[in-house]
């Protein structure tokens, strides 16, 4: 009898000091009911490698803390153990709580914090208006007339700075009301179907429209500074226009060369000649040479 109190006690003491993944893996594989992870696993529809984090201590393995800690209790219960017993340890684990005892909710602590609290009690400023009104009462005519003094005073201010107001603020009525200019556009062979290099729109001397020669393909355009930089690669259909940017130098590459009008200064310059892909020079003096003098 003596022997089976000492055993008893020698397994508490031992049972305290163990980890919570200490406690589950003994209560599984110790005693007549030996089980094994995988059994556990499916009776549970817990992965068989979350059980394996939990009685190694692996809690990085496993997901957040809520599931970490339902997982653990299904298990404890699964294996005959205090589920909450467990459930401390591990929290004790994850640094969650200390010296044994779980924190209280904030928002009950706070709850009690309040029910424990005395209500201040509002001051008693009854006494204090009546004892005010009174002397009001008593001294009627005095306070009428700075009431009326302040109101006048208001009265004034309002319409002297009303007037001035008003006068800094007049503007005429009869001035004619300017809109912006458009830039002027030449009277295009086809209507304008979209439009390219609208940044240079206000200061173009040239510019390039696809006619009906573009069909319904396009005739693809390239123009280059003469640097090589490109200002547009683009295909242009029957109407699109682009607005050539000013400076010399640009020269431009054309599918179909036919298939593109060069309006300068707003006038249509001749068709170009140029074989397919040629560079073309595109210059108010290639496009539109003066007529030499006779």
């Amino acid at each position: 009898m003596e022997e089976a109190i000492t055993d008893t006690n020698t397994e508490i003491k031992s049972h305290a000091e163990m980890t919570a993944g200490e406690m589950l893996r003994n209560a599984r594989t110790t005693g007549r009911r030996k089980r094994e992870l995988q059994t556990i696993a499916k009776q549970l529809c817990i992965r068989e490698d979350f059980l394996q984090a939990l009685e190694d201590g692996n809690y990085a393995a496993l997901p957040e803390v809520v599931y970490i800690l339902g997982f653990a209790r299904n298990y404890a219960m699964e294996l005959g153990l205090n589920p909450q017993e467990v459930v401390d340890k591990i929290k004790h684990e994850l640094g969650l709580v200390t010296e044994g005892r779980i924190p209280e909710d904030p928002v009950f602590a706070s709850k009690k914090i309040e029910a424990g609290t005395p209500k201040r009690e509002m001051p008693k400023i009854m006494p204090i208006l009546k004892k005010e009104w009174t002397y009001v009462v008593q001294h009627w005519k005095w306070a009428a007339g700075i009431a009326c003094g302040v109101l006048f005073l208001i009265i004034a201010l309002v319409i002297v700075f009303s007037g001035t107001g008003n006068k800094s603020n007049e503007t005429p009525t009869d001035a004619p009301i300017v809109a912006p200019a458009e830039p002027t556009e030449p009277a295009y062979t086809q209507p304008v179907r979209e439009r390219f290099g609208l940044k240079n729109r206000e200061k173009a001397t040239i510019i390039l429209q696809a006619n009906k020669s573009a069909g319904e393909v396009g005739t693809w355009v390239q123009i280059e500074d003469a640097r090589g930089k490109k200002e547009i690669s683009q295909i242009l259909f029957p109407g699109d226009i682009f607005y050539m940017p000013n400076g010399n130098g640009y020269k431009g590459t054309f599918g179909n060369v036919a298939g593109i009008d060069f309006w300068v200064n707003g006038e249509l310059a001749p068709t170009v000649k140029a074989s397919r892909n040629a560079k073309v020079s595109i210059s108010a003096e290639a496009l539109l040479p003066k007529p030499a003098n006779k």
